[in-house]
C-alpha cells in the first residue's frame, strides 16, 4: 500500500518459484516477493528462463504447473484473509513455514508474522500465546518451534489443507 503497508497473498515454498507468470504472459510482474525465512535458493534470468521453456518440456510443464498452483494459492489466501480468524491463519503460516524449512524451529517474530498476515503485532502475539498454551508451538527470542504439528494442522483454517493437497497433486506426497 502506498503507506508501506502489505499483507501476504501467497507463500512459495521449496517447491516453487516466484514470478512464474512473468514467463507465461507479462514481461514484468505487479507483485513483490519477500524472503521471510532464510535459505537458499537459484536465481535464473527471466531470458534464460525463457530459452529453457522453448527447449525443455519439463522445465515448460514445471513453470505452468506452477504457475496454475499460485493463481489457485493467491485465490485461497485472499479468501482466507478475509474470512478466516487470525489463529486460523496464524497456523496456517506457521505450517508453511514449517514445510520449506524442514525444521521444527525457525526464525519469525512476531511483528514479522504481523506484517505477512496484515494484522497488528498485538493480535498475533495473542494467538501464538494461546497456541503455546494449547502445547503446539514454542516461541523464543525470536523463533519458532513446532512442538505439535498434527494440532497445528487441526487449529488451522481449511486453507492449509487444500493448498498442500494441490501441491500433492503436482509433486506428490509431502514430508
Amino acid at each position: 500500500m502506498s503507506d508501506g503497508r502489505s499483507v501476504e497473498i501467497g507463500a512459495i515454498g521449496i517447491e516453487g518459484m516466484t514470478s512464474a507468470l512473468t514467463l507465461m504472459c507479462f514481461e514484468k510482474t505487479v507483485l513483490e516477493a519477500t524472503v521471510h525465512i532464510p535459505g537458499s535458493a537459484f536465481r535464473m534470468s527471466r531470458d534464460a528462463a525463457l530459452e529453457a521453456m522453448d527447449n525443455d518440456k519439463a522445465f515448460r510443464q514445471a513453470v505452468s504447473d506452477h504457475a496454475r498452483f499460485a493463481l489457485g494459492q493467491l485465490g485461497q489466501t485472499a479468501g482466507c484473509n478475509r474470512l478466516h480468524h487470525l489463529e486460523e491463519r496464524c497456523c496456517r503460516w506457521l505450517l508453511i513455514a514449517h514445510d520449506s524449512t524442514l525444521s521444527d524451529t525457525f526464525p519469525l517474530t512476531h511483528e514479522h508474522l504481523a506484517m505477512i498476515l496484515g494484522s497488528q503485532r498485538a493480535g498475533v502475539s495473542i494467538a501464538l500465546s494461546m497456541l503455546r498454551k494449547a502445547g503446539l508451538i514454542e516461541h523464543r527470542r525470536g523463533n519458532i518451534t513446532v512442538i505439535d504439528r498434527a494440532g497445528l494442522e487441526d487449529a488451522a483454517c481449511e486453507c492449509y489443507a487444500v493448498m498442500r493437497n494441490e501441491l500433492e497433486k503436482l509433486y506428490g506426497p509431502q514430508k
